[in-house]
């Protein structure tokens, strides 16, 4: 079972479009720049590498819910309270500058015709194309941007905006169609980050007597953005259709934008949101739409049968993957008493038997995870398990100096694994380990339960947002009652689960943090202490260490590949040994069924499944 990110449509948002940085190469103004030497696309390329420049446009994309959102209750996705309709970010919204998923930190205009970096790096300009236009008709105009990103800053929009983008100073107009923006630090990552900002109009939500609804009252407002698709239709909570805007800015040019071609090939984009996987596995059987990203192991070795898949009228392949997995796991939540002693945490980690549940309940289907950037060259374990390098000693050993007890001896010395139970170890050794971790830390079983010194008992509420993952939260809880702990478990449908997630009322959840391949400040507000007293970020775990501050600010600051990679996997290192996630697994490819009229270009490195089938799949014939 691999479970889809669990985040809010805007925090989706900023986390996947272009986590990259950047400086300028070369020094004067062009379409691509790259982080750490030349971009890949030179200035006048006619399209990327991994796209079908060649793909018919036409008919309709009937997609299911892309995640576990199974309604929804606006348009706005840059807010944080209520539940963003599927596909509007990425349909209606456009932005500066997009990047190339077969790289890993580069950045190539789309609103912006050109890119040019100070050379102190501590502003970025940008040139707007005279010809991009809001679907109202109006011209994209450097004060459309000002006011998008002041807008974004601001308390109306979603906090973790202000969080990511902490070190954009401001943004400056400086004519009609050039927008600067200015950095507080010199931080490397910053250009592509503001130039994949959303761009909006700031008359959306203007009503006919003039006045302008508040951004963060924003319900069913049409937004007023750039893309290539608008609102055809919608049916709360059931369906989402989008059509091709006629009067598309960039399909008015005489020759075709490079960075666009062989994407947005329907005509139509149509979600349907079925209410549990069950239903919407069997509406995929029963021919109700194109394509499904199955994510439960049990779903593709079982489920995926039947007359249409025995006549080829529907086909299932896994594409192998080569995104950074990050980390998925039991996440603990710090606020909570119970979970801050460090000896706790990593007792709870042993009753995890990943090796039985990929036995019985994954079909062998999984890897697990050793590390924050699992499957990625970023991890403390991409070579293997070894000591840190120079590089990573020259970050570990002052923080070690000035902060003793909050960074782990175990830094210090290879990686080790997560709990296992393949021969010769085994489950009862690991309880075994556990409880004495557990005996340290003060708890010893007495009176049918594992009780502290004041007599009161290990007891601790899991929640998550829906059934499915019942069967491994079983498997785990049986572990848990061994050692005399008690767990109530609590379901609930995704909006309620991520309001309690906004607010961080939780003991204990399933989390996935999706990687980059090039992290940078979105991880501070995954890990930053800041982040940890905002509700509504990534930190759900509440991690506040000056260490982990540091590490992260070494991640965003570094000019090198190099230098990242040493970076991180200090950070490894550090986040690993604190015990603040019970990792589980990743899937080492991505699994698609789709029906056989649906085309594919050759898969890209990196992509995440259901934006590949919505960014560059064709209908055989265009219908």
């Amino acid at each position: 079972m691999f479970i889809t990110p669990l985040i809010s449509s805007s925090r989706l948002l900023v986390l996947l479009a272009l986590l990259a940085g950047v400086v300028a190469y070369p020094a004067q103004a062009s379409q691509g720049i790259s982080q750490y030497g030349k971009p890949k696309y030179v200035d006048g390329f006619s399209h990327f590498d991994y796209v079908n420049p060649h793909a018919p446009r036409g008919g309709s994309l009937i997609l299911p819910n892309p995640d576990r959102r199974t309604s929804f209750d606006k348009f706005n996705p840059f807010t944080l309270r209520g539940v963003a309709a599927p596909g509007v970010a990425q349909l209606m919204f456009e932005s500066l500058t997009v990047g190339s998923a077969d790289e890993v930190s580069s950045a190539y205009g789309l609103v912006a015709e050109d890119i040019e970096v100070a050379p102190d790096k501590m502003s970025v300009t940008f040139r707007i194309r005279p010809e991009a236009k809001f679907s109202d008709g109006s011209p994209i105009l450097a004060s459309d941007v000002k006011y998008s990103f002041d807008t974004l800053m601001s308390s109306l929009a979603n906090p973790q905006f202000k969080t990511v983008y902490a070190d954009v100073k401001q943004a400056v107009v400086v004519s009609d169609r050039v927008i600067k923006y200015e950095f507080k630090n010199r931080n490397p990552e910053l250009p592509v980050m503001v130039g994949s900002l959303p761009i909006f109009s700031r008359n959306w939500g203007k009503k006919p007597d003039g006045t302008i609804t508040p951004f963060d009252k924003l319900s069913f407002e049409l937004p007023l953005a750039s893309g290539p698709y608008v609102i055809e239709s919608y049916k709360a909570g059931k369906t989402m259709i989008f059509k091709r805007n006629p009067n598309y800015w960039a399909d008015q040019r005489s020759e075709p934008l490079n960075v666009l071609v062989g994407f947005y090939n329907f005509d139509r984009v149509i979600y349907k949101l079925y209410g549990d996987d069950a239903v919407r596995l069997e509406a995929f059987k029963a021919g109700e739409f194109d394509a499904l990203v199955e994510y439960r192991a049990k779903n593709w070795a079982k489920s995926y049968v039947g007359p249409r898949f025995n006549d080829g009228t529907l086909l299932k392949k896994s594409f192998l993957n080569h995104n950074g997995a990050g980390m998925q796991g039991f996440a603990m939540n710090l606020r909570r008493p119970i979970f801050q002693d460090v000896r706790v945490r990593q007792a709870l980690g042993y009753a995890l038997d990943f090796e039985w549940l990929n036995r019985q309940l994954f079909f062998e289907q999984y890897s697990r995870i050793n590390s924050y950037f699992t499957n990625s060259d970023l991890s403390a374990n991409a070579n293997g398990a070894r000591k840190p390098g120079d590089a990573e000693l020259q970050l570990l050993k002052p923080l070690k100096a000035k902060y003793p007890n909050l960074v782990p001896d175990a830094v210090f010395e290879p990686m080790s694994p997560a709990p296992s139970t393949a021969p010769p170890e085994s489950l009862r050794q690991n309880l075994r380990k556990a409880r004495e971790l557990l005996a340290q830390a003060g708890w010893q079983y007495r009176d049918g339960a594992l009780r502290n010194a004041q007599g009161e008992p290990f007891r601790f509420e899991m929640v998550e947002d829906g059934p499915f993952f019942l069967r491994v939260i079983s498997a785990y809880v049986r572990n848990l009652e061994k050692l005399g702990i008690q767990v109530d478990v609590r379901t609930s449908d995704y909006a309620l689960h991520q309001k309690r997630m906004d607010e961080y009322d939780f003991d204990m959840t399933t989390i996935r943090f999706p990687d980059s391949q090039n992290p940078g400040n979105e991880l501070w507000d995954r890990f930053g202490s800041q982040a940890a007293k905002e509700k509504g970020s990534d930190n759900l775990i509440g991690i506040q260490s000056p260490v982990v501050d540091a590490l992260v600010d070494a991640v965003v600051k570094a000019q090198t590949r190099e230098q990242l990679r040493a970076a991180t996997r200090s950070l490894d290192r550090v986040l690993w040994n604190s015990y603040f996630v019970i990792p589980q697994w990743y899937n080492p490819t991505h699994r698609i069924a789709y029906r056989k009229e649906m085309q594919y270009p050759e898969p890209p490195l990196y992509y995440t499944a259901e934006s590949w089938i919505l960014l560059n799949w064709w209908k055989e014939g265009g219908k």
